[in-house]
């Protein structure tokens, strides 16, 4: 999909998809009880969203220690991320792709799926090594170089 179509996916059919939606569930249950069930996902979303959010993050950790890249977990903290803005977007339609976003196998799924096209280069394994001062005496040689402006 191009960038103009899905510009105009996000801002313009999304929210009146989810107009429509709102009024369709006024209709129905109640206005009070509308407003009442899209504060109700906010707040569970916003508190499954720690749960996973920490869960994720020491999976990030985890991986470090052990010197690997956590690759699809920091994928997941971007997806773990947008979840939280879904969630937090008032609306039917935005709610059930933020839950969705929350569902461990789906979001490892969404992950994959981005490391798999290729978004994201990066080596399966991190490369540990010292780059703080040295104070034992030990000279760690190098190149450094300065690049100039084209108009300095």
């Amino acid at each position: 999909m191009n960038p103009f179509g899905a510009l105009l996916l996000l801002f313009l059919v999304v929210p009146l998809a989810e107009i429509y939606l709102l009024i369709q569930a006024g209709g129905a249950i109640g206005a009070l009880n509308t407003v009442a069930l899209v504060v109700l996902t906010a707040v569970a979303g916003a508190w499954l969203l720690r749960l996973q959010g920490l869960a994720t993050l020491r999976r990030v950790q985890q991986s470090l220690e052990h010197g690997e890249l956590p690759e699809t977990a920091l994928i997941e903290g971007a997806l773990l991320l947008l979840a939280g803005a879904l969630l937090l977007t008032p609306g039917f339609l935005t709610d059930a792709f933020g839950f969705l976003l929350l569902v461990p196998g789906a979001r490892v799924a969404f992950a994959r799926a981005v490391l798999a096209r290729g978004v994201l280069h990066a080596s399966s394994h991190v490369e540990q090594r010292d780059v703080g001062p040295s104070d034992d005496g030990r000279v760690i040689e190098g190149e450094a170089r300065r690049e100039q402006d084209g108009d300095s």
